[in-house]
């Protein structure tokens, strides 16, 4: 009976580490199996599609890369959507965040021509921040202080943004030529490739660093991750916003200023949906053009909701969509397998993440279990 006792703590860690990791791995599972019903169905061979897959995400330094430069930003939308959702606000509106923050990058950048990389660089990193936080401010405040919601606010505000973009890069702000765009940075605002860091004789020695297009701004995504981690964790700031997420009654009891931790809640949520554009902007295509997010903003959506918004769990979700992202060409070329299928399987994960329920009963009846054999 005392042995069963002892044992219990153990089996109750072991359970909710189960519903943590077992919500996001079921969803997954089950994504990839009703995904090959389809493609079955369809005529389609699954296991050569996925395995065609897997050789377009990993089956090479560079398409690892690849696989890479398609996480970045998505690690960074993730993190701004899963910072909200801890503070109960859905921010819907990180592609618009995105896109301010990517448009801040590119000005900034040809404004700032001539100068030091080393003033440059981290001076657009900051100011995209803060034009995604500013994008966010709005909507913020009416959520604060009129309660108006943030979903709808947020949602008409990334409209907003990706117009005025639009306009802009076809007017004011376009470079010379037919395409609409801004025109391209120098390399004095360029964050660097990770495969550039290194002399052609490193890369023939070690050539599993020719990762491609892959690009440095990885490292400023998983250190915000980091950050997040420690802000959430043993911060005041980090505390409010929980605190909020959980009950807002409970923390305006406690002396928490729930108006205030809503503001600072989505401003910081719009910064790191800000970093994500300048790093699309400084790391990838040096230079901003309509519509240049490709929807990056709603799958951080979806990759916060696979990751229960746990900042270390937003990187490996992340991966996952950049991996379906980087061998969704090669899945096509060699299986013959269209390109919108990873779009239903995409989708797919996100619908069972309604599986966290199956988990939940499973872990609900294993805890039962556990008490009546201890008792």
């Amino acid at each position: 009976m005392t042995e069963s006792k002892e044992r219990l703590p153990a089996q109750r860690t072991w359970m909710v580490v189960l519903q943590k990791v077992g919500t996001p791995i079921a969803s997954v599972a089950l994504a990839i199996i009703v995904g090959s019903l389809i493609m079955w169905v369809s005529g389609y061979d699954p296991m050569a599609a996925y395995a065609a897959l897997f050789q377009g995400a990993f089956g090479s330094p560079k398409a690892i890369g690849e696989t890479i430069l398609r996480a970045t930003p998505l690690i960074l939308t993730g993190l701004a959507v899963g910072y909200g959702f801890r503070a109960g606000l859905f921010n819907i509106g990180a592609e618009g965040q995105l896109f301010m923050g990517g448009l801040m990058a590119a000005w900034l950048g040809v404004e700032m021509a001539g100068q030091p990389w080393g003033v440059t660089v981290p001076a657009i990193i900051v100011a995209s921040a803060l034009a995604g936080a500013a994008w966010a401010f709005i909507p913020a405040i009416l959520k604060a202080r009129v309660g108006a919601h943030e979903v709808i606010t947020t949602m008409m505000f990334s409209y907003i943004a990706r117009y005025l973009v639009s306009w802009l890069v076809a007017g004011p702000f376009k470079a010379p030529g037919p395409t609409p765009a801004s025109p391209m940075l120098g390399l004095s605002a360029q964050l660097p490739r990770i495969q550039d860091l290194f002399s052609e004789s490193t890369l023939a020695a070690l050539p599993f660093l020719g990762l491609g297009r892959a690009h440095t701004g990885i490292v400023l995504a998983l250190l915000a991750a980091v950050g997040v981690w420690f802000i959430l964790k043993y911060t005041t700031l980090g505390y409010e916003n929980r605190a909020v997420g959980f009950n807002l009654g409970a923390s305006e009891t406690a002396g928490i200023s729930v108006q205030r931790t809503i503001v600072k809640a989505l401003c910081i949520s719009g910064a790191l949906a800000g970093l994500a554009g300048a790093v699309e902007v400084v790391g990838l295509h040096h230079r901003i053009f309509d519509q240049f997010s490709a929807g990056l903003g709603f799958t951080g959506i979806a990759v916060a909701l696979l990751a229960k918004n746990n900042p270390f769990g937003i990187i490996p979700a992340a991966l996952l969509f950049g991996a379906l992202s980087a061998g969704s060409g090669t899945m096509q070329l060699v299986a013959g397998v269209p390109q919108k299928i990873i779009l239903i399987i995409q989708a797919l994960v996100i619908f069972f993440v309604g599986a966290e329920q199956i988990v939940l009963w499973f872990v609900t009846r294993r805890q039962k279990e556990a008490i009546s054999g201890a008792e």
